[in-house]
């Protein structure tokens, strides 16, 4: 099968063209940092028309590179949630136009499953498996038993921990986006000098919490600027600082996930990391010494298929096309669309971007 994947969830436009035997044929993506850097975060207005202006160069270049035309095409997937009104309507309207002007099946992915089957995508990972999904909007652990069958064990309360990236850049003026600027600055920093709280830490349940790290973070920001301007050292250890805590935090959450996946079905099976938030080597590093103490690979995608991508929005379409499940032209786009239907109702999780 060969199928054109797009993605509009957020700030990047893309289109890739994926094939059932893994092979990425191409997979092109527009960044919009520079449209939204001046307001310090996404601004969901400029995304939309950004999205607008750039989806239809991106899509016929992706077909481009993978020298391909709508005619070799066995279907075509596109974001249908959850995420920024605007840009999934617009991704989801390109998708529907291919769709019915070449008699292809079209598939509404939810961006949270593409995330979720990008190790079938890079590692052929078998059912079941663990999935931290760690990024901008989201942060939960969930058990994935199969396509379109997640249980969720356990999500944020509060911030996602790619956002509280972001909060701390901007409060450190640190540059946006803010996840890359902290993790520069904490190379240089003291991860010892500041004692932030690691939230949640030895609860019995598997929740994120991360808006009271944000508070202590500006708390000692404050502290510091009580007697001096803030200074390169400062911040840079602060950022330190903040990225250990939250590395602790995941780590802390996932040792407890281990043992609920290990109680379903057995020890060993993957942890799979995923979501922009997984490109931090630092958490990495960390969340890899955990998954060796519970006896566990871990599987993480490449850089490029960390952050948003229509790559893994096409392998995911593949999935569910190999599965016979095709959405109808009268899909909706939805800015909140959770992968567990039946877990308890949380505003954070599926839950729009911005």
């Amino acid at each position: 099968m060969i199928v054109l994947g797009i993605e509009t969830s957020c700030d990047e436009t893309s289109a890739a063209v994926v094939t059932s035997e893994r092979d990425i044929l191409s997979n092109v993506i527009h960044s919009q940092l520079d449209d939204h850097r001046l307001y310090g975060g996404v601004v969901p207005e400029i995304a939309a028309r950004a999205h607008l202006v750039k989806i239809e160069a991106i899509i016929d270049e992706a077909l481009q590179r993978a020298g391909v035309g709508f005619e070799d095409l066995d279907g075509v997937a596109a974001t249908g949630g959850p995420g920024l009104i605007g840009g999934l309507i617009i991704g989801t309207m390109a998708g529907k136009a291919i769709a019915a002007a070449h008699a292809l099946p079209y598939l509404a992915v939810n961006h949270l499953e593409g995330h979720a089957l990008t190790a079938r995508l890079t590692d052929d990972v078998a059912f079941p498996y663990l999935l931290l999904l760690i990024s901008g909007g989201h942060c939960q652990l969930l058990i994935v038993r199969g396509v379109g069958d997640y249980q969720r064990i356990g999500t944020t309360l509060d911030d996602a921990s790619g956002e509280a990236f972001d909060k701390t850049a901007k409060m450190l003026d640190l540059g946006f986006p803010g996840g890359p600027a902290v993790e520069r600055a904490a190379q240089s920093g003291d991860k010892d000098r500041f004692a932030l709280p690691r939230p949640m830490r030895r609860k019995k349940h598997c929740d994120f919490s991360f808006s009271g790290l944000k508070t202590a973070v500006r708390r000692q920001k404050d502290l510091l600027e009580q007697e001096r301007p803030l200074s390169n050292r400062d911040r840079a250890d602060l950022a330190a600082s903040f990225q250990e805590s939250v590395a602790d935090s995941l780590a802390d959450r996932t040792s407890r996930a281990f043992e609920v996946m290990t109680e379903q079905f057995g020890s060993g099976r993957p942890l799979v990391v995923a979501g922009g938030v997984a490109a931090n080597k630092r958490i990495a590093e960390v969340l890899r010494i955990q998954a060796k103490e519970a006896g566990s690979p871990l599987i993480t995608a490449p850089l490029e298929l960390c952050t948003d991508n229509g790559a893994m929005i096409a392998w995911a379409g593949i999935e569910r096309l190999k599965l016979g499940q095709t959405d109808g032209l009268d899909f909706a786009p939805r800015p909140r669309w959770p992968l567990d239907s039946s877990a308890p109702k949380s505003i954070y999780a599926g839950a729009a971007k911005a």
